[in-house]
């Protein structure tokens, strides 16, 4: 395994086979979100940042970005980000760090009575 950047990348070979891969984090999203934007799915994401991994995600499902984040870039108040199982702390400049091996699991905030 050789490092390349912020992320591990390696090569398989085999005699009909060959690939590279490159270990980047994981976006995931609930099922309550899947029901707004269609086609939401695992996702891996380049980013290094959650600004930018929610930047690539716009990309990938247009408008979902608007609803996790409001007009200055904080974290609404009916989504949570859990990084590897935990609640993110920032929820207004979005600066938790994670690792190239992260999960990070975006969803709807759920309430009721």
């Amino acid at each position: 395994m050789q490092l390349d950047g912020s992320y591990s990348s390696f090569t398989i070979h085999h005699s009909q086979f060959h690939a590279n891969f490159i270990a980047m984090p994981t976006v995931k999203f609930t099922y309550a979100l899947r029901r707004f934007f269609s086609g939401l799915k695992e996702t891996p994401a380049y980013g290094t940042s959650l600004k930018e991994v929610l930047n690539e995600m716009e990309t990938n499902y247009p408008g979902i970005r608007n609803y996790i984040v409001d007009d200055q870039g904080s974290l609404r108040k009916h989504v949570n980000i859990f990084i590897d199982g935990q609640l993110i702390t920032d929820r207004i400049s979005l600066s938790d760090d994670f690792t190239k091996d992260s999960e990070i699991y975006i969803m709807q905030a759920l309430s009721g009575g």
